[in-house]
């Protein structure tokens, strides 16, 4: 079996670990993923976030600079197990080459400050994939966000959308051939980011809302549209995007079974070509079934038993990825 994640947070995880004067990397770490766990479950490509919350970091692009600086001294050090893409025939070349694949993106675009000249720097640096926002108004657009009174689920924003200069990101993405990610964007971000583009773009990391009411996920709708648009949505690990009813995170746990229920249900309203991995690993909380990137395995034979065959399978698992980064990535 093959795998594709569209999300972790492990670069990140690494870049604080060393703020702390740990000498941590991607090899072997106590996280859950390293290339180690990744070469034992048959990974063929891992996105690397580079994960900026805006609140912890005084300079974010001086932060991000030094995560992709992480990065690429990485890919260098161990030029043995992985290799970099930058376009989508970078992937069959590392695999001739007995070779997994890493593609680096950016968790947060408010770390540009709408500068699109430090987008066009980024995209020299390598990043091939941008998530719009976080959980933060930025100048690019509005989140869906959290509510005193629904510390879970969240409100949907309905009202706000991207900005002038959000919209001039996403063209300009287009034009640079990288990825658009709406994973975080609020309800109105989504349809603008739609109605701004011409070509497939991803919700890297969400879920079906109307299986988990989490605003994080997407609507029956957003997943129409999505897979209208040949776009994909990667299943997320998070275990309050998986199931409603947890009031606290102690008590929350991801089940491989609800990340099934999320994967039906995409399927009967979007097709089985929209849906894919962005598993969250090293960024997510509560206890998880999945909690080693060499348990990944675990969620195909889950997916076979919970009715799936096996080639609708190896399109979640890695095939649908692999399509959708042919058509952006050139």
């Amino acid at each position: 079996m093959r795998i594709a994640d569209m999300h972790c947070d492990t670069v990140s995880k690494i870049y604080k670990a060393r703020g702390r004067g740990e000498n941590l990397g991607l090899r072997a770490n106590n996280f859950s993923v390293d290339l180690e766990g990744m070469r034992k479950a048959g990974y063929l490509l891992q996105f690397f976030a580079c994960f900026i919350d805006m609140a912890e970091y005084d300079e974010p692009y001086e932060a991000l600079m030094g995560m992709i600086d992480i990065f690429d001294g990485e890919i260098q050090k161990n030029a043995d197990l992985i290799g970099r893409v930058l376009c989508y025939d970078d992937i069959g070349r590392n695999t001739e080459n007995n070779r997994m694949s890493a593609l680096l993106t950016l968790e947060e675009g408010g770390a540009l400050g709408g500068s699109i000249e430090k987008l066009h720097k980024i995209y020299e640096r390598g990043v091939r994939l941008v998530t719009l926002t976080w959980n933060y108004e930025n100048e690019l657009g509005y989140p869906n966000y959290r509510d005193e009174n629904e510390p879970v689920c969240g409100r949907a924003r309905t009202d706000s959308g991207l900005k002038e200069r959000g919209v001039e990101f996403v063209k300009e993405m287009e034009r640079l051939h990288m990825i658009v990610d709406v994973s975080h964007l609020g309800d109105a971000g989504f349809y603008d980011v739609a109605a701004n583009t011409a070509k497939p773009f991803a919700a890297s990391h969400s879920n079906a809302r109307s299986v988990a009411s989490n605003v994080r996920n997407l609507t029956d709708d957003m997943i129409r549209i999505l897979a209208d648009r040949g776009g994909i949505t990667g299943i997320n690990f998070c275990p309050t995007f998986l199931r409603d009813g947890y009031t606290r995170e102690e008590d929350c746990v991801s089940y491989i079974s609800d990340m099934v229920r999320h994967a039906i249900h995409i399927r009967n309203i979007g097709g089985i070509e929209v849906i894919g991995l962005g598993s969250d690993l090293d960024g997510i909380g509560g206890r998880l079934e999945i909690d080693k990137c060499s348990r990944m395995p675990l969620l195909g034979e889950a997916l076979h038993d919970g009715g799936f065959s096996y080639d609708e399978v190896d399109l979640i698992m890695y095939k649908n990825v692999l399509r959708f980064i042919r058509d952006i990535l050139k």
